[in-house]
């Protein structure tokens, strides 16, 4: 049978959608593009935003219309956002997962095709203990994502992703390490740690993300070894110690900051002030004054105003971040901030005009202090005579040739060809 997959979201979603891929195969399924006549629809859904809402409602009916007899299959955090109804709102859907039970996907689909009966898989709670999930190999061999960890409890006051996603819960050290070394061993140069609330890794099972770091830095064969989010809370000392005294994991880091304002971030909820932020940056940065630190910055959140946006731009610049990642406000019911006044659109559509043009500038200004610079490469493609690849502090790299995939290479950074910084490989190392 043919199944076509649709991944909506973040990096979790990504790896859970891998392993479903991969139990698919093994399974003899045929993994399909999704926009051609399957058997099964897969779409693996989000809702951190109404955005987010709506691409995963239009791809759900967008299946049923390429193939009105497939088994169509919605998991993932907006069937748990509308578990109440779901069923209802969107009959289109054969099979109705949320955030647990996508580890068996494989075993829901044999039962839909003996019994051709709705099946619902949802639960008023979340278990205690983590779905495993293990990877051996994903479609390209460059870069492999590995989820450690699963849910959130910082309830920030615009978010419903503790809902959806349930408590805290870590994937047991042993098995995390094998299935990194077992990635690495396949040919994997850089893996990526991923969850939900990644830093807070090993809450519920009597250890800590710093432990975990510091057994993963060992293992033969990994070169780079890169986290895909952590909040500022939890660069504790001993985290930054591993940071510090290795150098595998790579220079730099995806901290969300959310909003630049002391006043919006106690509204937020978020559980540090910009003092506090800004000391773990320049904690960071006595490390390497060189590292990229990027940051999401959500802008028109209630309490908003004129003023505090001033203050949000002028802290954002202080920091002096190497990308913005903006969002635009989006209500989500029953959320403590949808029960706020609301910024006026036009004002919001105005701070993220403005937040957008200073996320270019600090990329541009951030590209510029690496020109004649030789940094090492890990390529991950090539299309009409050129190859690209990113550096260890996450530079994307345009280069002239055609480079194997997962190869290093040291080049000569020479000019910004945005969003691209164009490198020359050294003579040395052409074939």
């Amino acid at each position: 049978m043919k199944v076509g997959i649709y991944t909506l979201g973040c990096k979790v979603n990504t790896y859970e959608s891998e392993f479903m891929i991969s139990s698919l195969v093994k399974a003899g399924f045929t993994i399909n593009d999704f926009d051609s006549v399957n058997d099964v629809y897969i779409i693996n859904t989000c809702t951190v935003t109404n955005n987010s809402d709506s691409k995963s409602r239009k791809m759900i009916r967008h299946a049923r219309k390429l193939n009105k007899d497939a088994c169509i299959i919605a998991c993932g955090c907006f069937v748990e956002y509308n578990k109440s109804n779901i069923s209802i709102v969107m009959p289109e859907i054969d099979i109705i997962v949320g955030n647990k039970d996508k580890s068996i996907i494989v075993d829901l689909i044999n039962d839909f095709m003996i019994n051709r009966k709705k099946i619902i898989n949802l639960y008023d709670d979340f278990d205690s203990s983590f779905e495993d999930m293990f990877i051996e190999n994903y479609k390209t061999r460059t870069r492999a994502f590995v989820k450690i960890q699963d849910g959130c409890e910082n309830f920030c006051s615009y978010c419903v992703i503790p809902r959806v996603r349930g408590k805290c819960r870590s994937k047991k050290p042993e098995i995390a390490l094998k299935e990194i070394k077992t990635l690495v061993n396949n040919g994997y140069k850089e893996i990526i740690l991923t969850g939900i609330h990644t830093g807070n890794y090993g809450v519920d099972i009597g250890t800590n993300f710093a432990s975990l770091l510091r057994e993963i830095v060992k293992i033969d064969g990994l070169k780079r070894l890169r986290i895909s989010s952590i909040e500022a809370t939890e660069l504790t000392d001993e985290v930054l110690d591993v940071i510090k005294n290795n150098d595998v994991i790579v220079n730099h880091f995806h901290i969300p900051i959310q909003s630049g304002s002391d006043k919006i971030l106690k509204i937020m909820n978020r559980k540090y002030d910009i003092d506090y932020f800004k000391n773990k940056i320049n904690k960071l940065r006595e490390i390497n004054n060189d590292v990229s630190i990027t940051t999401d910055v959500i802008t028109g959140h209630p309490g908003e105003n004129e003023e505090e946006f001033e203050i949000v731009m002028k802290n954002l610049k202080e920091i002096n971040f190497s990308k913005l990642h903006v969002f635009p406000y989006s209500i989500r019911e029953n959320t403590p901030s949808s029960r706020l006044a609301q910024v006026p659109e036009y004002l919001k559509k105005e701070h993220t005009d403005k937040l957008l043009e200073l996320s270019y500038n600090l990329e541009k200004k951030y590209m510029k202090k690496f020109l004649g610079k030789k940094m090492e490469v890990l390529f991950e493609t090539s299309k009409d005579g050129y190859s690209y690849g990113h550096t260890s502090n996450y530079l994307y790299i345009k280069a002239l040739g055609n480079i194997p995939s997962s190869t290093f290479k040291t080049v000569t950074i020479i000019n910004i060809e945005y969003p691209y910084v164009f490198g020359e490989i050294d003579e040395d190392q052409v074939e």
